[in-house]
């Protein structure tokens, strides 16, 4: 457990260069956060390091750590750290991929204010995200998937902003479910305006999470950096309405990036806000679905229809073994991978790859074209 001054120098780091900070993640990791922190500070940066130099030049002299962990405790939030046992490791491991690292990575901390443990309340959750400017339709069918999915005791994640946002988690709390709101600015601040109440009550029986501290204003290029964080901290993304470009169709892109299972609802032909459904669709990027249990069956591949559960049910990748865990998940869900590119993504040799193919292709979780594999369908 974090002591008060390593919690404050996680804290100063958090606020000290503007996330995503992949390069500062990657000097904690190595240094550890309290030498960090004092590196940062000194400008004692070793040279291995010197990204964290331009990253941190604008802020590194201004501590304000005490005070934004003060700020967060007077509404009823805390900050979260890789050291913390709620930290959500397992579903962040995604951004590391080599292919996302550098337009993301992992959070360096989240700043989380409500009840819940993070790492539970995402445990089983499903991303609903959708247009804005939603329509009678789009809210109808958000309303009946979110309703379903509390039924069925997961949990919902969204970006707590006007439209299919607003209509996820509204539904939810009014199911007594459990919904995390991912906002692109403080927890503090209520943005949008128009949703005080609302993220008052997700706070109250949920979670509202951020990657930046108390204090921070929401800002374009802070939502297309949260965009990713919905996606990780989902089981699967559903779309229900979305433009052709727009926040929800980027928060699709980074759920194909992450190999987050993703859907998308089909709307009316002549409907705008359905353009963006469709091209998914058309394209073959996301699956179609229309009500809970399409969402399900998407999230939880080859368990057929979603019963009632009383707990966490058991994951298909939980009977594998470490090293066909490893081959599994560096396989990709669109494309293939020859076994040698297997190889060098997981760390094992040809013999210990060709092993854990055998396995998983025999349990219908990978399938070879023969030059090549890729998750079998349901895999």
């Amino acid at each position: 457990m974090l002591d008060e001054y390593e919690r404050r120098d996680w804290a100063y780091l958090a606020t000290v260069a503007e996330p995503p900070s992949a390069a500062l993640r990657t000097l904690i990791a190595d240094v550890g956060v309290t030498a960090a922190a004092k590196a940062v500070a000194t400008r004692a940066i070793p040279s291995e390091h010197a990204a964290v130099l331009k990253l941190t030049e604008a802020r590194y002299g201004v501590n304000t750590a005490a005070e934004v962990l003060d700020a967060a405790a007077r509404v009823g939030g805390r900050l979260v750290t890789p050291d913390d046992a709620e930290w959500p490791g397992w579903q962040l491991l995604a951004l590391s991929k080599a292919d996302t690292a550098a337009k993301g990575g992992e959070p360096l901390a989240l700043w989380v204010r409500g009840p819940g443990q993070l790492d539970q309340s995402i445990d089983r959750s499903i991303a609903i995200v959708g247009s804005r400017a939603a329509s009678g339709y789009g809210e109808h069918v958000t309303a009946n998937i979110a309703n379903g999915l509390v039924a069925e005791s997961w949990s919902v994640v969204s970006g707590g902003a006007y439209g299919i946002d607003g209509v996820a988690h509204r539904n939810v709390l009014a199911s007594s479910g459990i919904t995390v709101a991912v906002l692109a600015c403080g927890i503090d601040r209520d943005y949008p305006a128009g949703h005080s109440r609302l993220l008052s009550e997700i706070a109250r029986t949920g979670l509202v999470v951020s990657e930046y501290p108390p204090g921070t204003n929401a800002a374009k290029h802070r939502f297309l950096t949260r965009n990713r964080l919905v996606a990780a901290l989902s089981a699967a993304v559903v779309v229900v309405e979305a433009g052709q470009r727009s926040g929800a169709a980027n928060t699709a892109a980074w759920a194909r990036k992450l190999g987050t299972p993703l859907g998308a609802v089909p709307g009316p032909v002549t409907s705008a806000t359905s353009v963006g459904c469709h091209r998914m669709i058309a394209d073959g990027v996301a699956q179609l679905v229309t009500d809970s249990q399409d969402v399900l069956r998407l999230a939880q591949p080859g368990e057929g229809n979603a019963g009632s559960t009383t707990g966490p049910r058991e994951r298909r990748t939980d009977n594998l073994d470490p090293n066909q865990l490893r081959v599994y998940d560096a396989v990709p869900a669109t494309g293939t991978l020859t076994i040698g590119e297997i190889s060098f993504a997981c760390g094992l040799d040809l013999r210990q790859v060709r092993s854990a193919l055998a396995v998983l292709e025999a349990r219908g979780m990978l399938r070879t074209n023969g030059s090549g594999w890729t998750l079998a369908r349901g895999g």
